[in-house]
């Protein structure tokens, strides 16, 4: 059984190690580390039998929840991991008072887009050329 629970930093090394092998501008274990501490984020992963399956956070602003991060380990993607992720940080932050969610995503990665669409976000917008590694626009998602 997947369980879902705030991020420790005995998770950030597998966690910052994920990022490296899944993105091109990956955080680093030391920024999770400092994100996990802060006061206005909050840092979720996934769990199946004592495996990290992925995780996931938000900054808590004003209200609205800047999801930042979204990662499944590759032997555990499409079997739901991430929209289950998903719905827990935001009943989480709903809990918080969180009123609103975005992110931004890049407009080729079309898996992630469609599981954001599919829990209500909506695009809203672009930011020219927002990624590096290599160049591209990013989709900005609001779900209000």
């Amino acid at each position: 059984m997947v369980i879902y629970r705030r991020m420790t930093p005995e998770d950030v090394p597998f966690i910052s190690k994920l990022e490296e092998e899944t993105f091109s501008m990956p955080w680093s274990a030391s920024s999770f580390l400092e994100m996990i501490s802060k006061e206005d984020a909050r840092y979720y992963v996934a769990e199946e039998d004592g495996r990290i399956l992925g995780g996931c956070g938000v900054l808590m602003v004003a209200g609205e929840g800047n999801i930042t991060n979204v990662v499944i380990a590759p032997a555990s993607r499409n079997r739901g991991i991430g929209t289950a992720m998903l719905q827990h940080l935001m009943m989480e932050g709903d809990k918080e008072g969180l009123t609103a969610y975005t992110l931004e995503v890049r407009v080729s990665n079309v898996v992630a887009i469609h599981v954001y669409e599919k829990l209500g976000f909506e695009s809203v917008g672009v930011r020219p050329g927002f990624y590096e590694k290599p160049a591209e626009d990013a989709l900005i998602f609001w779900k209000r």
